[in-house]
């Protein structure tokens, strides 16, 4: 069987890793996409070509490329390329909205861009290179680059609380240190594994999903048509023997049937609290699965826990990682049960935030445990305590952040955008869980005087002009004022429940026909969008739907009605009722396919 040399007491940088899997392994599949593989020869053939035309286009040490890619072989072929010329990647998801990805191309000061479009919304005199150049035949060789661990290699625009995108620089040796870590305590098996690359690339959890192919696993990179149908998304997995997978409890919650009876990769879970229930019917399955924990700044992972034992709690800190937990003057908190912040130290720490030094001087802090000079520790702002067990658990946090299906959200951010619209006087945002484990996004706004007119759909649509997906809010609510606390502040605790979406205005339109297949697919639309009334002419978007809704939708529609339904069916819907004419069609054409049989896992899961 083969094994990976471990990594020297110097963390070795991941650029020379690779190298060394090249010279080793060269035909060893490096990456399958949808649109083909690449073995580690082939990669390393685009990758220095690539990293050789963004060289030749003027980028150099310590400059940033923007990455504007969709999920296909050319991502981690860009993303090695940007390292390879000496520059840090910045992920530019061409799913954001195009003011979005402008700002953070500003925002980062790219000296170049790699996409496939002819015309990203990038700032006008920056190159854009496509993802399959190379430099003019008589440009000059150039070394190998071997970054410094101090060289940034990446920068990722997480949710700012004033209203903007702010991003997160981390440097090579902080990424290298994470790989290390992990293989160190036993999260990464020293053979070469198959990994699923699942999350986005502007989610910093895709780092430790996509680096792993410098120490030589292969990468299966999830394109979106996949990720979004969990039957065909299991099919993926098993098809490429994939023995990793990266993902929210969420997203378990969608492939658990679809893996039932299947060999379960690995899971390394994270980006969210892990359910209680979740929790338990993993440890009770026996499924191999790792709790991670750990801020963008200090570089994905900094705590794990195997999913077994009592129940939902962070671990313990990877090697060469530090974790405090702390009272308001800074003195530990030791008594089991006392809540305390929790602080991180050690190599996985990120420089901070560019362009910004007073954000990035009170959230990285001097550590004062530390027994060398200079050491600093992150201000997680997240509250945990000991269990009389000795268990470390998460309580909650100190600030206004959330974490909705994986992502961070600053609520302050959310506000500001609503608050910016027109004829908007006043806004504020909350978290409003619909149904148990269903959380949304709330608003609330005001308006100047009486009858502005403020119509939540026309606010709702504006807002998917300006931001991602998942910072806009399921619903708004139109109020008079909002209530304030003593203090002049606005009293979230005080803000009524969300309003149901208002239905759309359809004069000539009845409520969904009563019984058979219409019926069926009004009460699950009821059921997952938790509004007590459906409109023929009803968008699932304006009804407060997201991904994940979409995905329980056809996930219930399938099991109900034996139908063959894809997620595509219903976003590509104008309406309830183009959505129903599709679930005709697949009745039409004929029952599901026949589902694997019952097995004692599939039963100990459910």
């Amino acid at each position: 069987m083969t094994t990976f040399a471990e990594p020297s007491t110097v963390t070795a940088d991941l650029l020379a890793r690779l190298r060394g899997v090249v010279a080793a392994h060269p035909g060893r599949v490096a990456v399958h996409a949808a649109d083909g593989s690449l073995d580690f020869a082939a990669l390393d053939r685009r990758t220095a070509a690539l990293a050789r035309a963004l060289r030749a286009a003027g980028v150099r040490r310590g400059d940033r490329v923007g990455v504007h890619l969709a999920r296909t072989a050319d991502l981690p072929v860009a993303l090695l390329a940007t390292w390879r010329a000496g520059a840090a990647y910045v992920p530019l998801d061409p799913a954001y909205p195009a003011e979005r990805i402008a700002f953070m191309a500003a925002d980062a000061r790219l000296a170049a861009v790699v996409s496939a479009s002819a015309e990203p919304p990038v700032p006008a005199g920056v190159p854009v290179l496509r993802p399959d150049a190379d430099a003019p035949a008589d440009a000059a060789p150039q070394a190998p680059f071997v970054p410094h661990p101090l060289d940034s290699a990446y920068v990722i625009h997480t949710s700012g609380s004033t209203g903007r995108p702010k991003g997160v620089e981390v440097p090579h040796g902080a990424v290298a240190d994470l790989v290390a870590a992990l293989e160190r305590s036993g999260a990464y098996r020293p053979e070469p594994g198959v990994v699923a690359w699942n999350a986005s690339v502007s989610f910093d959890a895709s780092v430790q999903q996509w680096v792993r192919i410098c120490r030589g696993d292969t990468l299966v990179v999830i394109d979106d048509a996949r990720r979004a149908e969990p039957t065909r998304l299991a099919a993926l997995l098993a098809e490429h023997g994939v023995t990793d997978l990266d993902l929210t409890p969420s997203h378990w919650q969608l492939l658990r049937e679809p893996l039932a009876g299947a060999r379960v990769p690995r899971l390394f879970m994270g980006g969210e609290p892990v359910p209680a229930r979740t929790w338990q019917e993993l440890a009770d399955a026996g499924i191999d699965a790792l709790n991670l924990y750990g801020p963008t700044e200090c570089t994905v992972d900094a705590i794990t826990a195997p999913i077994t034992g009592p129940g939902p709690h962070l671990g313990e800190p990877l090697p060469g990682v530090r974790a405090y937990l702390l009272d308001g003057r800074l003195a530990p908190v030791t008594a089991a049960g006392a809540v305390g912040e929790l602080y991180l130290a050690g190599p996985g720490l990120a420089h901070g935030y560019p362009g910004h030094p007073g954000l990035t001087a009170g959230r990285f802090t001097a550590d004062p445990f530390a027994t060398g000079p200079g050491a600093r520790m992150y201000r997680t702002g997240d509250q945990a305590r000991r269990s009389a067990d000795g268990l470390l658990e998460y309580v909650g946090r100190v600030d206004r952040q959330v974490k909705l299906r994986g992502f961070r959200v600053e609520l302050g951010e959310v506000e500001h955008a609503l608050g910016a619209l027109p004829a908007v006087t006043a806004a504020a945002v909350t978290l409003h869980e619909a149904a148990p484990g269903d959380h949304r996004l709330a608003g609330y706004v005001t308006g100047a005087g009486t009858g502005t007119g403020l119509r939540p759909a026309d606010l709702l649509a504006e807002l998917r002009r300006t931001l991602p997906a998942h910072l806009v809010p399921s619903t708004v609510t139109v109020l008079e004022a909002l209530p304030l606390t003593p203090n002049g502040k606005v009293d979230h605790a005080a803000l009524p429940a969300p309003a149901a979406p208002a239905a759309a205005p359809a004069p000539a339109a009845g409520p969904a026909a009563q019984g058979g297949v219409d019926e069926q697919v009004a009460e699950v639309w009821r059921t997952v969008l938790g509004v007590p009334d459906i409109e023929q002419t009803d968008d699932f978007l304006s009804l407060g739907g997201h991904s994940l809704a979409a995905l329980r939708v056809v996930h219930l529609l399938r099991r109900r009605l034996n139908v063959e339904l894809q997620l595509r069916d219903l976003l590509d819907a104008a309406d309830l009722a183009g959505f129903t004419a599709a679930v005709r069609r697949a009745a039409a054409a004929g029952p599901a396919a026949a589902r694997p049989a019952l097995t004692a896992r599939r039963e100990a899961v459910r």
